[in-house]
């Protein structure tokens, strides 16, 4: 499961990476999309894939048994869905305005309009 995860994780970042080198702002916000849920992959697979084992710790122990799943990378993933879902929203609203006042989402135009 782990080299799957692995191989995705690669995938990701590469699309991510290969849309951010695109000419198109729409391509620029998918790339960071995909840059985005190849790094809350890459940090969810770094916390131990183990089902059904709650990080609990029994009555009378001083430890959780062995296997358990790390809670903090969960609680980091949600927390990185919730600020990424923000800035692709605001990314999506600025990209709007610029094609509403250029006309068009090409970033050399728009440098050549910068001028």
């Amino acid at each position: 499961m782990e080299i799957t995860l692995a191989i995705l994780v690669g995938l990701l970042y590469a699309s991510g990476v290969y849309m951010i080198l695109r000419r198109s702002l729409v391509k620029l916000i998918i790339g960071l999309a995909l840059l985005g849920h190849a790094t809350n992959l890459l940090i969810f697979s770094i916390g131990d894939l183990v089902r059904g084992e709650p990080p609990l710790i029994a009555e009378g122990a001083t430890s959780p048994t062995i296997p358990f799943a790390d809670p903090i990378p969960q609680a980091l993933i949600l927390t990185a869905i919730v600020i990424g879902f923000g800035s692709l929203a605001f990314a999506i609203v600025l990209i709007k305005r610029v094609y509403e006042r250029i006309g068009t989402d090409d970033m050399d135009t728009l440098v050549a309009a910068d001028h």
